[in-house]
């Protein structure tokens, strides 16, 4: 029999959840270059639209069911989800920020028991959906799984009535739960919705006859980690009340920082790839200089499109050492121009290029230098890290791409390779130019 640790411990999971259109019409969004389907509304979901599948695969369904298809707008979907984020966590001392739709937040030590935590539940949803419109659901438990798991519980009782007691639906909490209740929910729900099991674990769990939760919570937690893994185990001591998983209220310092995209048109030049990879490297260096860090090394590669079979196909990638670490935007960039001239091949159709940051190390962290004779003129290393300071801050304040390198072209220029984005809808929320007027 399974047993829920009762303590000071509660944690909190808010996910963003997708309701039916407004107009009552199917809606998708697309991905990069407006390829595959990345979000689908209900109605959606209804048609057998998948995830994942290929527009033109779906656009049938435009003319036919009147399906309403748009461009991913990143910037619309990271200011919205920064302002959830921002109400979610005022209602608790400590948050996760997990993903851009969902965080954890740590109720240990608030005033108040479990039986409370679904008022304070309803009201962070009543004021997330009043400041910024989005519809959340809300799941409590004494660990992150056990959250996780409640979440999907509150979830699914209100978007499939009938699959958990209707009481459930847009917040639960398991902790006030009485053991039959928490035992037949944990009947009714499959293993493979367990927060870190997924689809080949859970094939692997279903062959070994474990389909419910409640027969992963019955397993001993040696043996799974000798047939499976630490992770697993660490999951089943999660589903019976013992926390394995901290809060992490920073995330974690990135090892390699990539930036690379496929183009809306191919490109044929040295001159396109020069101003894509400019433009690549100069917003990873930003990156780079957001986790307080060097950069070692600078990995570039282009290739053409392996789905164009009428096509040429071409393929390189080369690593260039820096003399030292730095996170100076123009050295980054200079590095990445210097590894395209040493893999270019004219008479391709280049569809996708990126630039990947390596060797990674603290900025308070230096190597010291041999001075073993007078360097030449023009070498010697300057500090530039208040200049990029100063250009970081005028980015943030009056948009991406206020100050940018030479070699990356104008923003105002149509550059090849910026994405298709021929159904992206305003950004209502950060920039002047879009923001809607009401008219009497």
């Amino acid at each position: 029999m399974y047993a829920l640790v009762d303590g000071n411990n509660f944690y909190c999971s808010v996910e963003r959840v997708f309701r039916p259109s407004l107009t009552g019409r199917p809606v998708v969004v697309m991905g990069s270059n407006d390829g595959c389907v990345i979000a689908r509304s209900n109605e959606a979901k209804a048609l057998g639209v998948k995830m994942g599948e290929p527009w033109f695969q779906c656009r049938h369904l435009e003319k036919d069911q009147g399906l309403v298809a748009l461009s991913a707008n990143f910037t619309l979907y990271g200011d919205m989800s920064e302002r959830m984020m921002t109400v979610a966590g005022s209602f608790a001392p400590r948050q996760e920020v997990y993903s851009i739709d969902e965080c954890f937040l740590d109720f240990a030590g608030m005033p108040g028991g479990p039986g409370s935590l679904v008022e304070t539940g309803r009201a962070l949803r009543e004021k997330v959906l009043r400041w910024t419109g989005i519809p959340t659901c809300v799941g409590f438990g004494p660990t992150k799984t056990l959250a996780k798991l409640a979440n999907h519980i509150a979830k699914s009782a209100e978007r499939k009535p009938g699959s958990y007691p209707e009481q459930l639906a847009q917040v639960c909490n398991l902790g006030e739960l009485a053991d039959e209740v928490r035992r037949e929910l944990l009947v009714k729900t499959e293993v493979k919705e367990v927060w870190g099991v997924g689809p080949r674990i859970g094939a692997q769990l279903n062959a070994a006859g474990v389909s419910t939760v409640l027969d992963l919570v019955r397993l001993d937690p040696a043996a799974v980690r000798r047939r499976f893994s630490v992770v697993l185990e660490k999951t089943v001591l999660e589903l019976r009340g013992i926390s394995c998983l901290t809060l992490e209220d920073a995330p974690a310092s990135r090892q390699q920082i990539m930036c690379s995209r496929s183009f809306g048109r191919p490109v044929l030049e040295m001159e396109g790839l020069v101003e894509a990879l400019s433009d690549f490297a100069a917003r990873a260096a930003e990156k780079l200089r957001k986790q307080e860090n060097l950069a070692g090394a600078v990995h570039v590669f282009i290739t053409t499109s392996p789905f164009r079979k009428e096509d040429r196909q071409y393929s390189r990638s080369v690593t260039v050492p820096l003399v030292r670490p730095t996170g100076d935007t123009r050295v980054l960039v200079s590095a990445a121009i210097l590894a395209l001239r040493a893999v270019f091949k004219p008479g391709y159709r280049y569809a996708k290029a990126g630039v990947m940051l390596m060797e990674l190390q603290p900025e308070s962290v230096h190597q010291a230098e041999l001075d073993l004779g007078e360097p030449e003129p023009g070498t010697v290393p300057r500090d530039r890290s208040k200049l990029m300071s100063a250009v970081d801050a005028v980015n943030r304040r009056h948009g991406r791409g206020s100050l940018m390198v030479a070699s990356a072209g104008l923003a105002t220029a149509r550059r090849e390779f910026v994405p298709k984005q021929e159904r992206r809808t305003p950004h209502y929320t950060t920039s002047w130019d879009d923001m809607p007027v009401a008219r009497a």
